[in-house]
C-alpha cells in the first residue's frame, strides 16, 4: 500500500476549512483499505490583523462581506453544507474575532507528539469556535483543548505564556504564501501536488487513487 502526506494549510476560524476537514475525513475513510494518509495541519491566518482578546465577530464580517444579507446568505450556505456530513455550524454563538496565533501555536505543539493527537486538537479548535462559540485567543480555552484532546496543561499554559514558536508558526505561513497559498483550505499532497478549497470527497478520494498509482508505477520503474 502506498503512503500519503497530506499537509492542510488552513485557520481554524475559516468556516470553508472545519467543512474540508470532515470531507477530507470521509475521503480518506473511503480509500482506506488502499492508500495510506497522514495528515499534517499547517498554519494560516484569514485575519492577522485580529486582536488577542477579540473583536465583534459578526460586525466585522458583514463589514467584511458587504452587508448582512450577503454574510446570513453564505452562512446558510455553509450551514446546509455542513449538515450533510455532520459539522454543525453555530455562528449566532461566535461573538468574538479571534486571532488565531497561539491556536496554531497549540497545533504546532500537538504534531510534535503526533498526527493523530494534532488531528484531536483541530477538531476540538475547529468545534469551540464554530459550534460552542469560545474565544480560540484566550489562553484559559486554549489550555483546556490541550488537556482534552492528550497535552499537559502545565507545560502548554506555560508556552502560551511565552513566545515559545511564534517565529516558527509565522515562518510558516509566510512560506506558504511565497508557494502561492492566498486561501484554504489548501491541501499539499507529497509536498508536490496541490488541491485547494474544501472539495467534496469523491474528488480528494480521487486524487489520493490517482498519486497512489503515479507512486506504484514509479517504483516499479525504479526496479
Amino acid at each position: 500500500m502506498e503512503r500519503i502526506t497530506i499537509d492542510v494549510v488552513s485557520d481554524v476560524v475559516c468556516p470553508w476549512c472545519y467543512l474540508g476537514k470532515a470531507r477530507l475525513e470521509l475521503a480518506i475513510a473511503e480509500v482506506q483499505d488502499e492508500v495510506g494518509v497522514t495528515v499534517n495541519w499547517r498554519p494560516y491566518r484569514l485575519d492577522p490583523d485580529a486582536t488577542s482578546d477579540g473583536t465583534d465577530y459578526r460586525s466585522h464580517l458583514i463589514a467584511k462581506f458587504g452587508g448582512a444579507e450577503r454574510l446570513d446568505q453564505m452562512q446558510d450556505t455553509l450551514r446546509e453544507h455542513g449538515r450533510e456530513i455532520g459539522v454543525n455550524f453555530q455562528f449566532e454563538n461566535i461573538k468574538v474575532r479571534a486571532n488565531t496565533l497561539d491556536a496554531h501555536r497549540l497545533l504546532h505543539w500537538a504534531r510534535i507528539e503526533g498526527n493523530e493527537l494534532q488531528d484531536r486538537v483541530a477538531t476540538a479548535l475547529f468545534k469551540a469556535h464554530f459550534e460552542d462559540g469560545l474565544n480560540i485567543a484566550d489562553h484559559g480555552v486554549l489550555v483546556q483543548i490541550g488537556e482534552a484532546s492528550g497535552l499537559d496543561p502545565a507545560v502548554i499554559g506555560a508556552l502560551l505564556a511565552s513566545d515559545a514558536d511564534k517565529d516558527t508558526v509565522l515562518e510558516e505561513i509566510e512560506s506558504a504564501q511565497k508557494m502561492g497559498v492566498n486561501g484554504v483550505p489548501f491541501l499539499i499532497f507529497d509536498g508536490q501536488y496541490a488541491v485547494s478549497g474544501a472539495r467534496e470527497p469523491d474528488v480528494v478520494a480521487s486524487a489520493l487513487r490517482d498519486i497512489a498509482n503515479m507512486k506504484a508505477e514509479a517504483r516499479k520503474g525504479m526496479i
